[in-house]
């Protein structure tokens, strides 16, 4: 328990990071307040409870942190802090039952954020944590304070330390804008371009494809791409075509990997499989009785391929007329269509941002070396991973992180 009340410690961004970082300090004792831009607290904690709140993944812990990729080096002791199986019993905790999907993932059963943000702003304010909203972090001012612009003016706040929760750039309406980063930069923080993670990507389609398709589901079908670094990697699933390109859950699981390439070179090609439960030699003994057949093409493929609407369309998109007639041509196109993408849609439609603030400009304790007193947590560091529960998992244990050491730096303060 810290002992010194009149020590104030300021939370700045109301997210899953900031409101755990704030929940570790209340609990030993720190006075908390916690500040954010919007009317009200949690606002994309909110929007990820539309699509039920996927918690956490249940998959083996193991394979669960291999998610993080390149970052798990930085993050591995921090999700051990949290691990998914004790992120559950905090949930449970709260009041609210959980329980596992199909896929794996973990949702509360009611299905909705609302509940647990609820329980959670009540138990904090429980434990005298103060709360303000329409409080905009602006930056320090030459004294160091926090400014924040308020309907009521600029306000001045001069904390013992701050966490900055304060999220990535996807979203802006819902209070991440990425503004902090020039703020940061100017103090001598290295902080990584902001760019799209788990988001759509641009490809020039035909107007009949656009006008006719966009919106429409591709359903069970494989997409293959090879990485910058040489790996093949294969996932089925389903995905959207939109009017400017490729979205949907399965395109989201590539993003990294496609965004890196993009960067790289300019554009990127992915290979779709329009069949993916069935062989190459299947297909093509199929496809021999077409020109047997009385059927027209679209009646043939339909009937027996399984290969109508969307899929057509996308087969016309890349084979000319005389190319339907070449079987080898046909064949290994429904097997492999090439898409190739060539923009990354823009990072305020993306779920969620890779970059920020870089590791290397903290230190274990997620203080920022250069800010001695300023910890950071949550989407607003440079770490990515696929959505399935892995981005709340590691916002929820880095705000935890962070809490705890501001506890650390505090007590070491208060005994030098």
């Amino acid at each position: 328990m810290f002992q010194n009340s009149n020590t104030t410690v300021a939370i700045v961004g109301g997210g899953p990071a900031g409101l755990m970082a704030a929940e570790v300090l209340s609990n030993a004792g720190v006075q908390v307040d916690v500040f954010d831009a919007m009317p009200s607290f949690g606002r994309k904690f909110l929007l990820a409870g539309i699509g039920g709140l996927n918690i956490t993944h249940s998959e083996d812990y193991a394979k669960f942190c291999t998610r993080y990729a390149d970052r798990l080096p930085h993050l591995q002791t921090t999700l051990d802090l949290l691990p998914p199986e004790r992120l559950c019993e905090w949930v449970h905790e709260l009041g609210i039952e959980t329980f596992v999907g199909t896929s794996g993932r973990v949702f509360p059963k009611e299905m909705k954020a609302a509940p647990l943000l609820r329980a959670w702003l009540h138990r904090l304010r429980g434990k005298g944590v103060r709360m303000h909203v329409r409080h905009r972090w602006q930056g320090w001012n030459e004294k160091g304070q926090l400014q924040f612009s308020t309907p009521n003016g600029f306000v001045e706040h001069l904390p013992r330390a701050t966490v900055l929760a304060l999220g990535g750039a996807s979203w802006s309406k819902l209070g991440s804008d990425g503004a902090w980063v020039p703020w940061l930069r100017n103090s001598g923080v290295e902080v990584a371009e902001l760019e799209s993670a788990n988001c759509g990507f641009e490809v020039s389609w035909s107007d009949y494809l656009r006008e006719k398709f966009a919106g429409a589901p591709l359903k069970s079908v494989a997409l293959k791409f090879t990485s910058l670094q040489g790996q093949v990697i294969e996932r089925q699933g389903e995905m959207v075509i939109g009017e400017h390109g490729v979205e949907g859950s399965l395109v989201y699981a590539f993003s990294r990997e496609i965004r890196q390439r993009l960067n790289a070179q300019g554009d990127a090609t992915f290979a779709l499989d329009l069949l993916p439960g069935r062989s190459l030699d299947r297909v093509r003994a199929e496809l021999a009785g077409w020109a047997r057949s009385s059927q027209s093409m679209s009646s043939y493929f339909k009937n027996k391929l399984g290969i109508a609407g969307v899929k057509l369309a996308l087969l016309h998109e890349v084979l000319g007329k005389d190319e339907f007639k070449n079987l080898e041509k046909l064949v290994s196109t429904i097997k492999a269509l090439p898409i190739t993408v060539h923009a990354v849609r823009p990072i305020d439609e993306a779920i969620s941002t890779a970059g920020g603030v870089r590791f290397e400009s903290m230190n274990n304790n997620y203080m920022l070396t250069n800010k001695p007193g300023t910890f950071a947590a949550g989407e607003m560091l440079d770490w990515e991973a696929p959505t399935g529960g892995y981005l709340l998992t590691a916002c929820f244990a880095t705000g935890m992180a962070a809490g705890q050491g501001v506890l650390r730096w505090l007590n070491e303060s208060t005994t030098d």
